[in-house]
């Protein structure tokens, strides 16, 4: 093993809309540089970041310990509506689910009112003969003939991203999984999602929803943190590289690929983490902390210490203050 020039130091990563902030912490002192975002390769600006704050704190590669990334990239890709050509398999006769949404009106009295368009177009929102009941129990069998007459519609209309969300597949996925499969025989360049295993709750809706936006910002996620994950290996950055999710917690690259919806809040999440850690040093029980963006601005309060948690979240809300009135993720934020 290659011996240590300097003791172990830490990075941290935070890619925004606008500019990309590298902290490098040894220890004993903290250096830091924004730079801008590069939309087209947002790991450019990062690896520009990180050579800056190498530099400045003279330290190398071998020198760092663990790599902490938070970003809104995939915030951002959703709001501005830049994610992947998107369709979703569905079962048959429910694939409106998506536009029906829920019974409630959050504008009640508003007869022109404005719902979130949702992510998947309904040319894009096919549909097979399949069906569970709440047990998981199957009451008909899936029909593969009509999964693989969907592989040339997808192909037509340009999918690189599909969300499969059957009914009741939280109870039993074995349909979800085999039309998977079925699809990935074919459509080998193809990012597919599963709602079973983004979010197996209960509620249709909800489910489809969080299901559909993952597949949305899947491909660009992936591609993302796949070429920086390449380009730190090529650097000499041996190790771990950790993703910060929405609730605050840490993951490896490889799950935030695949479930790139749970680092929809990855970035504000981390501060509101330093609000909280700031309240508490400073002994204040009620704090209410602001972080502006070039893209969007998130609030949280911190009541005794602690970031209020939750485990939904709406996105890219046609009002912007009327719960209800965005697309809705199951995730914890």
């Amino acid at each position: 093993m290659a011996a240590r020039s300097a003791p172990p130091a830490r990075v941290a990563i935070d890619i925004g809309g606008t500019f990309t902030d590298v902290v490098l912490d040894t220890g004993d002192e903290r250096f830091a540089t924004k730079v801008p975002t590069t939309h087209a390769d947002p790991a450019e600006a990062v690896l520009d970041g990180l050579e800056r704050v190498m530099r400045i704190g003279r330290r190398a590669p071998v020198d760092i310990s663990l790599i902490l990334h938070g970003t809104t990239l995939a915030t951002n890709a959703l709001i501005e509506r830049s994610g992947a050509v998107t369709a979703l398999v569905t079962t048959q006769g429910h694939r409106d689910a998506l536009e029906m949404a829920q019974e409630n009106r959050f504008e009640q009295y508003d007869i022109d009112i404005d719902r979130p368009r949702p992510l998947v177009p309904r040319r894009l929102r096919l549909t097979v003969p399949e069906r569970m009941n709440a047990a998981g129990e199957i009451l008909l069998p899936l029909d593969e003939d009509a999964v693989h007459a969907l592989v040339p519609v997808l192909t037509e209309q340009g999918v690189t991203s599909i969300a499969v969300g059957l009914l009741h597949a939280y109870a039993n996925p074995a349909h979800e999984r085999r039309i998977g499969a079925l699809l990935a025989e074919s459509l080998t360049d193809v990012s597919i999602t599963l709602a079973s295993e983004v979010c197996p709750e209960i509620r249709e809706f909800e489910r489809l929803s969080t299901a559909c936006a993952n597949a949305y910002v899947r491909p660009l996620m992936a591609r993302y943190l796949t070429n920086l994950s390449d380009a730190l290996a090529e650097r000499g950055f041996g190790c771990p590289f950790l993703m910060m999710t929405s609730g605050g917690g840490l993951t490896d690259v490889d799950t935030a690929a695949r479930f790139p919806i749970r680092l929809v809040e990855s970035g504000p999440a981390g501060g509101a983490i330093l609000a909280s850690r700031l309240a508490e040093a400073l002994d204040l029980d009620r704090v209410l902390s602001f972080d502006m963006g070039g893209t969007t601005a998130k609030i949280c309060l911190i009541d005794d210490h602690a970031p209020l948690l939750s485990r939904a979240f709406e996105v890219d809300r046609a009002y912007r203050f009327k719960k209800g009135s965005g697309l809705p993720v199951r995730i914890p934020v």
